[in-house]
């Protein structure tokens, strides 16, 4: 039985990450999966260093150009797709290629997410007191019921304070 494998490339924005992928991809007769938080969206091709149209040709490349801006998009979702994609590929090439900047999508890939609790209603509820009463409220509310997670959450970062209040409450 061969062993299936998945080849990371990663770093900064720029440094020729998409050649060395092309060129492994090209050696092995496989596919790249493109784990770029910004590239994933058709709208974002400024400063995002997208694999041009030649080179999107040369290799299949998955995960580029594929959601709007406007579509909701998480590194959660990312990792179930791309997990989902590999094993897919896995069924036709030996190896897999993975290449982006994007660390969050990468270890979502190679170590997983925590799952944690999460409440529909309780996230409902945090965002309509987001609107009424502004973000301060909720900062203060994370300092009140855990202030080991306020000190660590961007307490200027809204999506951070609701998900870590709506953690805190979910799970007590």
């Amino acid at each position: 039985m061969v062993k299936k494998s998945l080849i990371v490339v990663v770093g900064p924005t720029g440094i020729g990450k998409t050649s060395l992928a092309i060129t492994l991809a090209q050696e092995r007769g496989t596919e790249i999966i493109s784990a770029d938080s910004r590239q994933i969206f058709k709208e974002m091709s400024i400063g995002t260093a997208k694999p041009t149209a030649e080179e999107l040709a040369a290799v299949p490349h998955h995960f580029v150009g594929r959601m709007s801006i406007h579509d909701s998009y998480s590194a959660g979702q990312f990792e179930r797709d791309a997990l989902a994609k590999i094993e897919e590929l896995h069924t036709k090439h030996d190896t897999v290629i993975m290449v982006g900047g994007s660390g969050l999508y990468v270890n979502a890939v190679l170590y997983g997410f925590d799952d944690l609790p999460g409440d529909s209603t309780i996230r409902a509820t945090l965002k309509g007191r987001l609107e009424a009463e502004g973000l301060e409220s909720l900062v203060t509310q994370l300092q009140s019921l855990d202030p080991i997670s306020a000190e660590r959450v961007d307490a200027q970062n809204p999506q951070r304070v609701l998900r870590a209040l709506e953690v805190c409450l979910s799970s007590g």
